[in-house]
């Protein structure tokens, strides 16, 4: 009697350090949980989410949400990997997949939110292009400080000449300013906001010794209005086609959802091309938590998708923004999408 109690009493104290040990040791994953959803249309602590300038936004009542996943500190411990794994909205994935080991944790933060930011520019350059504006040579900001433009060319004008010769795109205004000499005044023709206008310009001058403006331009479509997108706190290309989406409900002909709630994911191209996202399946969880009647799913994510639906939730098969906007048509008319 008294070993088997010495026995049981070693496995228990065994136990209770495991127990303890388990729940301080860190493993080397990271649990991703549904994320933040926002509606495209609506506003955020009072702000737009999509702002537009020049123009008034369309009268909508209806949601657009992205859909985001929310991802732990690094380092879990194994008792919370172990209930992670059992839980159906939590994925534990391996930490070196969201936080890979050649980056500190600020720069993969900084790269997603990099990532964002570029999304943002191609979801407008796709709504603009879908409404037919035309590609022109476009001002993204200014190259630095000491710019020879600052105070005179802004953000998204579009930069129609050089002393009088056209710069419909990046060569144009190129071979026009091999024309003219660092240090040299020249005349700028610009369009604002659907305004024309012109600017003198003193050039500054490269490190090859050839004259500047200081502006970072692209050759994108070119609107009479301005789009800012403003989002804080999200990283990653995934949000573009909902953005997307959200630009054209707001300045469009059409109310996209008729007062529906929609979500979605999927990364977007400036021709429209939908591409497949990570956590889809917690995207869904958070849709389904706001009551969106159809979600939005990149072509290449349909089959991870299927393997866990959500109660109710549609799900919607999208290739390209014709896709969605065809779902969205069909949502309106009572009919059924192509479906995942």
């Amino acid at each position: 009697m008294t070993r088997r109690i010495a026995v049981l009493g070693t496995g228990v104290v065994l136990l209770m350090v495991l127990g303890v040990l388990g729940a301080v040791i860190p493993v080397p994953y990271v649990a991703q949980v549904p994320g933040p959803t926002l509606n495209t249309l609506g506003e955020v602590d009072g702000e737009p989410v999509i702002a537009i300038e020049g123009r008034e936004r369309n009268d909508v009542s209806g949601n657009l949400n992205l859909t985001t996943v929310g991802v732990s500190r690094p380092g879990l411990s194994l008792v919370e990997a172990v209930q992670g794994w059992f839980d159906d909205e939590v994925s534990v994935v391996p930490q070196e997949v969201v936080y890979p080991s050649d980056r500190s944790r600020e720069e993969t933060q900084r790269a997603n939110r990099e990532a964002f930011l570029s999304s943002e520019e191609r979801a407008e350059a796709a709504a603009l292009s879908r409404l037919g504006y035309p590609v022109k040579l476009v001002v993204r900001g200014l190259s630095g400080e000491d710019s020879p433009s600052d105070g005179l060319l802004e953000e998204n004008d579009a930069i129609e000449s050089v002393d009088g010769q056209p710069t419909p795109d990046q060569d144009a205004l190129t071979e026009a300013l091999a024309a003219v000499e660092p240090g040299d005044t020249v005349t700028v023709g610009y369009t604002r906001l659907g305004q024309p206008g012109t600017a003198e310009i003193t050039t500054g001058e490269t490190e090859d010794g050839d004259a500047l403006l200081g502006v970072l331009v692209a050759d994108r479509p070119s609107a009479p209005f301005d789009v800012d997108i403003q989002v804080a706190d999200v990283g990653g290309p995934s949000a573009g086609l909902m953005l997307t989406l959200g630009i054209l409900d707001l300045v469009g002909d059409t109310d996209l959802t008729e007062g529906a709630v929609i979500a979605g994911t999927g990364t977007i191209t400036a021709d429209g091309t939908v591409g497949p996202i990570g956590g889809i399946q917690l995207k869904m969880v958070r849709a389904h938590e706001i009551g969106a009647e159809m979600f939005l799913v990149p072509a290449d994510n349909c089959d991870e998708a299927l393997d866990a639906p959500q109660p109710g939730l549609v799900l919607a098969r999208v290739a390209d923004l014709d896709d969605a906007l065809d779902a969205l048509a069909d949502h309106r008319a009572g009919r059924e999408p192509e479906l995942c």
